[in-house]
């Protein structure tokens, strides 16, 4: 089997070498010659664990290339995944599919003889049909299909993702289709993952309905943190309890700054102008992503609340920086609402990420870059952990209380338990969880 992999951004790098690991033979396209020739290099564009390892052995292998010529790379092709971004269009709302009928419109120029397109960005209902449409009124002769096949890839565990997933979804009407899919995805048959073959909207629809909801489940529980707040209740045992029924599960009720990243902001939004668009719309995912943008705006209200209620004149050292560990993603972090609003109520804000602070740089002004924990901390006001970086997790805590002006932590992943730190002589914030005097 030939593919050809049209974008070389975080789904179709992963996914391009992790078929390549299969055995079948991939090139990977991109319009960035620059690009292209550091990944011919070995350099990454992403920081993934094991990427670049993968990416070595299959290109040693021959299975693997990259090519900035999209007529030599899908003219050869089986299968062509359509794996660009799908940004948010800032005006509409609406996800930005410019770059998908870009790549349509291309494909259909260079395609020659039966070939399966395969939508693997994260595209609203409908996109299929466009999509179909585009390279039938541009090559009426043409012979192929238009499928569907989300991806469900999470940052830091994408390739593991990949080889062993919970499901694969393909959204397909056509046998011929189906047996190119299957063929390409024998790996997965021969460990009994769950593959569902569906209609094409269907398929389109359940990334989104996926990833909102997982969105939803964030929001209630950082909602649950909140009234726990109040009435003296502890959102980490409220979570466990919760968790372990069946039918809700423990997975993402972990209280925290709001959810960011490359998906869930961008999909639920997605979703609710699909919904009001259909005459359907979606009230409950409609509140999720309101009450996710308050909440990343009032974290910096709550570091100025645990510092006395002021800002001004502090200074205060931030960890994390990323919307979650073992990425260099930086799109929608809380940290994009919460440091600048440090630094608006008069903070003076000193930061380190292991690996996200390249991109940070470009997103937020007026910070003192740290080149490691404990460079943030000499004669800070208070510590602010954002991102639950390993690293973070054990920190020394004596070194820590003797580089703060005074032992003051806001916690805002929750990783540290608060009679501990009380009993280590700190003035320990959390999220939903009792404040533990010293």
């Amino acid at each position: 089997m030939r593919v050809a992999m049209i974008g070389t951004g975080y789904v179709g790098l992963v996914t391009g070498a992790c078929f390549s690991e299969f055995g079948v033979n991939v090139v990977c396209v991109d319009k960035d010659e620059g690009k292209i020739q550091r990944l011919e290099e070995g350099i990454m564009p992403i920081y993934e664990p094991g990427l670049d390892d993968l990416v070595a052995n299959n290109v040693k292998a021959g299975r693997l290339s990259f090519t900035t010529s999209l007529p030599d790379a899908v003219k050869e092709a089986d299968a062509v995944f359509i794996a660009v971004g799908t940004p948010t269009d800032k005006k509409t709302g609406h996800a930005d599919l410019s770059y998908v009928y870009a790549a349509a419109e291309e494909i259909a120029a260079a395609m020659d003889g039966y070939t399966v397109i395969v939508t693997k960005s994260t595209v609203p209902v409908g996109t299929g049909d466009a999509v179909e449409s585009i390279i039938n009124k541009a090559r009426p002769d043409a012979d192929f299909d238009v499928v569907s096949n989300p991806e469900f890839l999470r940052e830091g565990s994408a390739i593991n993702d990949f080889m062993r997933p919970d499901r694969v979804v393909i959204g397909t009407s056509s046998d011929q289709a189906r047996d190119v899919m299957s063929h390409l995805y024998r790996p997965l048959f021969l460990i009994e993952t769950p593959i569902l073959f569906t209609q094409r909207e269907t398929s389109e629809l359940i990334k989104y309905a996926a990833n909102t909801f997982l969105a939803t489940k964030i929001t209630f529980i950082n909602e649950v943190a909140d009234l726990c707040e109040k009435v003296g209740a502890d959102v980490h045992d409220v979570a466990k309890g919760i968790g372990l029924d069946g039918r809700i599960g423990r997975k993402f009720l972990h209280a925290g700054p709001g959810y960011g990243g490359s998906c869930f902001p961008k999909d639920t939004l997605a979703l609710v102008h699909t919904a009001r668009d259909a005459g359907s719309p979606l009230n409950i995912v409609e509140a999720v992503v309101e009450f996710n943008d308050q909440r990343k705006q009032a974290m910096a209200g709550r570091v100025a609340d645990a510092c006395g209620g002021s800002l001004k004149g502090k200074t205060i050292a931030v960890l994390g920086l990323t919307f979650k560990p073992n990425t260099d993603d930086m799109r929608d972090s809380p940290a994009l609402d919460i440091v600048p609003g440090l630094i608006k109520g008069g903070a003076t804000v000193r930061a380190f990420d292991p690996e996200g602070m390249e991109e940070a740089k470009h997103m937020i002004d007026d910070v003192e870059w740290c080149d490691g924990a404990y460079e943030t901390m000499p004669d800070a006001d208070a510590l602010v952990i954002i991102t639950e970086w390993n690293e973070f997790r054990g920190l020394d805590l004596d070194r820590v209380k003797s580089l703060l002006n005074a032992p003051l932590m806001i916690d805002l992943r929750n990783i540290y338990n608060p009679k501990e730190m009380a009993e280590a002589g700190f003035d320990y914030h959390c999220l939903g969880r009792p404040h533990v005097a010293i």
